[in-house]
């Protein structure tokens, strides 16, 4: 009876482990220049993206570096159907919104008026980020790119 109740105790802990596993988002990004998309202008030369998350709020901690040298960096913090003030650059609110365990929407605001968005996914193996941007990104500058970055 007792080796019985060990096998179903192990066997109940190994099927609800993946009901916990951290978000596929959480950890340390860096842009591969070779895969993404750049607009004409905003061309990058490195970039380091690093995500944490704490009871439903996730912060994003971003460096990149132009074709310039000139070194940009954000933080951010986000939470699932809420809108959020922001501090970088030209941008004042982000609107998150989650579309399933490795899909985002981000809806970037100015004055409450929507300038930018970002649809962002993590590949099903979590090695590869997208980051499609299109309309005005915190640098101010505007286009459509997308950035791709792999796990650390």
């Amino acid at each position: 009876m007792k080796k019985l109740f060990t096998v179903v105790a192990l066997l109940c802990a190994a099927l609800a482990a993946p009901a916990f596993a951290a978000d596929p988002i959480v950890g340390s990004w860096t842009l591969n220049t070779a895969k993404s998309k750049f607009s004409h202008g905003n061309e990058l030369k490195s970039g380091t993206r690093t995500y944490t998350e704490t009871s439903g709020t996730y912060t994003l901690e971003q460096k990149l570096t132009g074709a310039d040298g000139k070194e940009q960096s954000m933080t951010v913090q986000y939470k699932d159907g809420e809108d959020n003030k922001m501090s970088a650059g030209t941008l004042d609110e982000i609107h998150a919104k989650k579309v399933n365990d490795h899909t985002w929407d981000f809806d970037l605001r100015k004055g409450g008026k929507t300038v930018g968005h970002v649809h962002r996914t993590v590949s099903a193996d979590g090695k590869t980020l997208k980051v499609h941007n299109t309309g005005m990104q915190p640098s101010g500058k505007s286009g459509d790119e997308t950035l791709v970055f792999d796990k650390q």
